[in-house]
């Protein structure tokens, strides 16, 4: 697992192409550079002393496939909020990086899913990134937006007690293959191995998602490392172990981007409260 950065030449005004993770494009003074990917639409502006980000969402789609982008001298309108940040640097590089979720991440199997006495399966689980816009040669940090407006919601056994936690338009599936391949979604394999005397109801459950780092594989799609799931006793207390790297059936992969959270290194890093509910 090496890190790396795609370099492509410029984008020409007004051809739409291709949009990609972790690759350099260059804007002139003037210029506006068009990305669409997800439900997101984000307008990035190049002016003498700053930069500019404009953005919002779009649902005509129910789940868009592509990223498109485009370079032109035109703005959207009024309506469509506006972020200035003073240029870094007098470099007029631009480029995006993936990173999941700073919180915990609710997911459902596309149907609820019985795990009987002393058994395990795999989930297969597409979760949504958000985009982080990185420019000049320090790589400064200007935004990051989600590529769907995330919800919240409660995971807890009461108003008083329990997590904050984003919930995602997506299900976990048991076969890869039926897993959508989309540029805005990370694939995440979860391992869920039951070792409780009775049977455990999978209605949903809460990915850690602040705890995964990023990787890429040579045809584009993202990846976080597999992630095992023990339940011993009480399914709400259960032990987490996270892969150091994407799965073999991710393909040769370089890494993006790094968790959010450090986690304690080898072996169970520690109980997970309220990871089911």
């Amino acid at each position: 697992m090496t890190d790396s950065k795609d370099e492509t030449p410029d984008l020409q005004p007004g051809a739409p192409q291709t949009g990609a993770w972790n690759r350099d494009y260059t804007l002139e003074s003037g210029q506006t550079q068009l990305h669409e990917l997800g439900h997101l639409r984000l307008w990035l502006t190049l002016l003498d002393k700053e930069w500019q980000v404009r953005a919002d969402y779009h649902y005509e789609q129910t789940d868009p496939a592509g990223w498109q982008t485009s370079t032109s001298h035109v703005l959207p309108g009024g309506d469509v909020p506006l972020q200035r940040f003073v240029r870094p640097d007098a470099s007029t590089q631009v480029r995006f990086l993936p990173a999941l979720a700073k919180l915990p991440t609710v997911i459902r199997p596309y149907q609820p899913l019985t795990l009987p006495a002393d058994s395990e399966c795999i989930i297969y689980v597409g979760t949504q990134v958000w985009m982080q816009v990185r420019v000049g040669e320090r790589d400064t940090l200007l935004t990051e937006l989600a590529l769907t407006e995330p919800s919240l919601t409660w995971v807890g056994p009461s108003t008083m007690e329990g997590d904050l936690c984003y919930t995602a338009p997506s299900f976990g599936r048991m076969a890869l293959d039926a897993v959508p391949k989309r540029p805005w979604r990370a694939i995440t394999p979860v391992r869920i191995r039951n070792r409780r005397p009775e049977p455990l109801l999978l209605e949903r459950f809460s990915l850690p998602t602040q705890l995964l780092p990023l990787f890429q594989n040579e045809e584009g799609q993202l990846w976080a490392p597999k992630v095992t799931v023990v339940c011993e006793t009480d399914m709400n207390a259960a032990q987490l172990k996270i892969a150091p790297d994407p799965i073999p059936e991710a393909g040769h992969c370089q890494r993006l981007s790094p968790a959010r959270e450090s986690s304690e290194r080898g072996g169970f890093i520690r109980a997970f409260d309220r990871m089911f509910g």
